[in-house]
């Protein structure tokens, strides 16, 4: 690793990396990304939500990033374009310090097993461990103390954070960005019992990580018992995340933190489970559904939409109030078809 100047680019630059209109002097520079309230004249900005109109008029930045219905608010050069947050993700990244710390090499504390095969440009950091069968596509980046176990493909242009563990047999696409603390490979929860004790079963299987996977801090994925684990393109996954043995997830969903999947519970193409929720195993949920934070999902989804099961916090009295009739409920459901019936009869 080593320190490198700034960042820097002109306004006319950046406005045909992100396809924007340019209102302003195109050959002004900038060297940093901020929120409008913290942006400096070095820096461009960006207005994605209505609720920060107040701080436009009052912004210090060189330009910001808008949608044309805000321009006429804009004091300053601004970058026009339809989705100013996508704007803002896409400038995020040319902007961040690490891209400029990573050079190619291996580092001397590595070790690197014989017959490995190393694409162009690769970075192995210190201490990081690549075992036998191993193959890193071109631009990998190996961070400090991070495993790569036997016989495991990492795709081209991949970053593995610092101690990250990748177990044998486990093929990750590209692009992909698994960051500390995350196994990837770890034997599926399998046990055989004999009445007194439990047995192992041997999880056979691997994982397969798509093109443009991220995996959070501390997020565990299984590997399969028999089959594979297989985890779809453009799929995130947010810190503690646990994804059991041969569970499938489609394309584009995203997970956020502390969800559980259990085994072999299929999720679909473009779904979002919001943080705490819970997939029992053996389900299949569809594409294109959403599941609000701590639901527990215990029975397979079809149809695309919203789904709940967690109740929001109240007050400690009114919600042991509410325990205690939701266990009336059967009771007063009984009683008031009882009285609809009599009713009928009457």
């Amino acid at each position: 690793m080593k320190k490198t100047t700034p960042f820097t680019c002109s306004l006319a630059e950046l406005a045909q990396r992100l396809g924007a209109t340019l209102v302003g002097d195109g050959e002004r520079r900038v060297t940093g990304l901020a929120t409008l309230s913290d942006a400096g004249p070095q820096d461009i900005s960006f207005l994605a939500n209505k609720a920060y109109l107040k701080y436009l008029t009052e912004t210090r930045a060189a330009a910001v990033l808008i949608h044309p219905a805000h321009a006429a608010d804009c004091p300053t050069a601004r970058l026009e374009l339809d989705n100013p947050y996508l704007g803002y993700a896409q400038l995020s990244r040319l902007f961040d310090p690490f891209n400029a710390q990573v050079t190619a090499g291996i580092h001397e504390s590595a070790w690197v097993a014989e017959g490995v095969s190393i694409g162009r440009n690769v970075s192995v950091g210190p201490q990081a461990v690549i075992e036998a069968g191993v193959t890193l596509g071109d631009d990998v980046v190996i961070g400090a103390g991070s495993v790569v176990g036997c016989d495991t493909t990492i795709g081209s242009g991949s970053l593995l954070h610092a101690n990250v563990t990748v177990y044998h047999g486990v093929i990750v696409g590209e692009r992909a960005i698994l960051h500390s603390g995350c196994v990837i490979g770890a034997d599926g929860f399998g046990f055989a019992h004999d009445g007194q004790a439990w047995h192992k079963i041997a999880q056979l299987g691997g994982v397969v990580l798509g093109d443009d996977v991220e995996v959070g801090s501390c997020s565990s994925i299984d590997r399969g018992a028999l089959g594979d684990t297989v985890i779809g393109n453009d799929v995130k996954i947010d810190s503690q995340v646990q994804i059991a043995h041969n569970v499938q997830i489609g394309d584009h969903t995203a997970l956020a933190g502390c969800v559980g999947i259990a085994g072999s519970t299929r999720v679909g193409r473009h779904c979002m489970l919001g943080g705490g929720v819970g997939l029992a195993g053996h389900l299949t949920i569809g594409d294109g559904v959403q599941v609000t934070g701590m639901s527990l999902v215990t029975n397979s989804i079809t149809e695309p939409g919203v789904y709940s099961s967690g109740t929001g916090a109240m007050n400690n009295a009114l919600w042991r109030k509410n325990a205690v009739r939701f266990k009336q409920l059967d009771d007063i459901a009984k009683r008031l078809a009882r009285l609809e019936r009599d009713n009928r009869d009457a």
